[in-house]
């Protein structure tokens, strides 16, 4: 096999396996809402592919890939019905939940930023919609359960993550380490993830600074 035809396969493993780990997460947040099974696979749908289809949908490069292979749908519907059949729960899944979230999330900033540098745009586009894809389905999953998106602040550090990770990305890809890119960039997201969970890390909130409002004398009218 070509370079390019290993890049394109490792490429699409790192999309699906972003599909199935953040799909696992939206039915994990399906039985928290005590969803029913459409509940359940809509959650995942959303949660798996959001990302992804807004990425296709902004690269206008044909139509979204969630929907021309079949494969992605049904590795989102799989992780839905994966947790819809059994509860993952307790000490096993609160090791395995930091993992797996932080490798959804270096899997996506890297895919999304290989695909964006693939199609030609710069590095800057590439580092957007490396982000874009990792936390899309996300966000769309938690404004339809009517809660604010968790990278907007309260959490540890995550959108940050993918950014970093979508830089590494474009510097080797840049560098003419296209593959090597796509690895490290997975590694270099998701072990900024665990870190920055294990520390507590979050990004500063506003101070809450407002201009000083000028006195009036008290014999100014």
């Amino acid at each position: 096999m070509t370079t390019t035809a290993h890049l394109t396969d490792l490429l699409r493993a790192l999309d699906l396996t972003g599909v199935f780990a953040n799909a696992v997460l939206g039915g994990v947040i399906a039985r928290a809402e005590r969803f029913d099974l459409v509940g359940f696979v809509g959650l995942a749908i959303l949660s798996g592919l959001g990302g992804g289809l807004i990425r296709d949908t902004l690269l206008q490069h044909g139509t979204p890939i969630a929907l021309t292979d079949y494969t992605y749908l049904l590795t989102a519907v799989g992780g839905a019905a994966l947790v819809f059949v059994l509860r993952v729960e307790g000490k096993l899944w609160d090791r395995l939940f930091p993992l797996l979230d932080a490798l959804a999330l270096g899997c996506w900033a890297a895919a999304g930023a290989q695909k964006t540098l693939a199609l030609g745009l710069g590095w800057l586009p590439a580092v957007l919609l490396g982000v874009i894809t990792a936390v899309g389905g996300g966000f769309v999953r938690d404004i339809v359960i009517r809660r604010a998106p968790r990278i907007f602040g309260g959490n540890t550090l995550y959108a940050t993550c993918a950014l970093v990770a979508g830089g590494v990305m474009a510097g080797l890809e840049r560098a003419g380490h296209p593959m090597a890119g796509s690895i490290s960039a997975t590694f270099v997201g998701a072990a900024l993830v665990l870190l920055a969970r294990h520390r507590g890390r979050q990004l500063p909130t506003s101070p809450g600074w407002r201009p000083a409002l000028r006195r009036r004398p008290p014999d100014e009218p």
